[in-house]
């Protein structure tokens, strides 16, 4: 069987990514199907054992049934102060990912699994870039196209534009932008073991826009990019109204839905399934995926964060991760 090695971050220290990190690393499962490395300062995973009530299975150096933990200094007890967003929590939470992303640009991973982080915590800390996906791009040597997808059991989806102001997104939307947006997300479902995704476009105005009366974007700039993909061999459709596109995905006709812009798919995605949804960095030279939720500052310290979508986003960077070593090795 092979066991891709997968670096992960705890992400900000915090936030709820402690408590899960260590719940993730204290179940011997995870351990039979990858090799997994944890770039953190042992304070946060300490703190995250103690409120998790759990023993993460940590070795300084590879051994069986252990993850290994690649330990950084990044302030310690002092950078941990529980609940809020800080500028140290932010360098904290982004040390430890530029360890995980350097360690895949050296090849000695295969994929990256990062607990949440705070976006503004980051930007405390000195990240200028519209998101992490953006940034770790940048690290990696990136200029193609890049996109989050969020993942709710086997229903994907694709965003056109991200983390941009509402008032902008009608103009960020280009037809070259619906084609990329496509394209990624049959590419990836395919490196996620789905043979032949079946793949809808949302509109952007309501009721598709209803023949140009309440906007033109669906004629001028979507429609002709579906088509142009669809002549590719793409199973796609669209575009479809976006207010029932969700029924008809969650009923099973379709394997992912393309979103123009941000709240449009994770409104209907997080409520279909928040508690076990995965974001996933599409466009990177690994596979590098995340927990839906935030760093939930209200319920840390508790011991009642769940869990089961981190678990869910090292289950699908691993399987991508094991996917692409085999083709390369075939």
């Amino acid at each position: 069987m092979i066991k891709p090695r997968i670096a992960f971050s705890p992400g900000d220290p915090n936030g709820i990514g402690p408590e899960i990190a260590a719940k993730l690393l204290a179940r011997p499962g995870n351990l039979e199907h990858a090799e997994i490395v944890v770039y953190a300062d042992p304070a946060t995973i300490a703190a995250g054992e103690r409120i998790a009530g759990v023993r993460a299975l940590l070795s300084p150096t590879p051994a069986p049934g252990r993850a290994t933990l690649h330990a950084l200094s990044l302030g310690g007890d002092a950078a941990i102060t529980p609940g809020q967003s800080t500028e140290a929590g932010g360098r904290a939470a982004l040390a430890s990912l530029t360890a995980a992303v350097d360690a895949a640009r050296r090849g000695d991973v295969q994929g990256i699994v990062f607990a949440p982080l705070n976006k503004h915590a980051l930007r405390l800390a000195g990240m200028t870039h519209e998101d992490e996906l953006r940034w770790m791009a940048e690290r990696l040597g990136v200029d193609g196209f890049t996109s989050e997808f969020n993942i709710t059991g086997d229903l994907w989806t694709s965003r056109v534009t991200s983390h941009v102001p509402l008032r902008e997104v009608a103009d960020a939307i280009t037809g070259a932008g619906v084609i990329d947006a496509v394209r990624i997300v049959n590419r990836y479902l395919i490196a996620a073991g789905v043979a032949a995704p079946r793949i809808a476009v949302a509109a952007l105005n309501p009721h598709a826009g209803d023949g140009g009366s309440l906007g033109r974007e669906e004629i001028d700039v979507i429609a002709p990019a579906v088509e142009t993909v669809r002549r590719e061999g793409v199973d796609v459709r669209g575009p479809l109204p976006s207010d029932t596109v969700f029924v008809a995905a969650k009923r099973g006709d379709y394997d992912a839905v393309v979103s123009m812009y941000h709240d449009q798919g994770q409104i209907a995605m997080k409520l279909m399934g928040f508690d076990r949804g995965v974001t996933l960095h599409g466009g990177l030279p690994v596979p590098v995926a995340t927990c839906a939720s935030g760093t939930a500052f209200d319920i840390v310290g508790r011991g009642i964060a769940n869990v089961e979508g981190l678990q869910a986003a090292l289950d699908l960077a691993t399987r991508i991760a094991a996917r692409s070593i085999a083709a390369r090795a075939a």
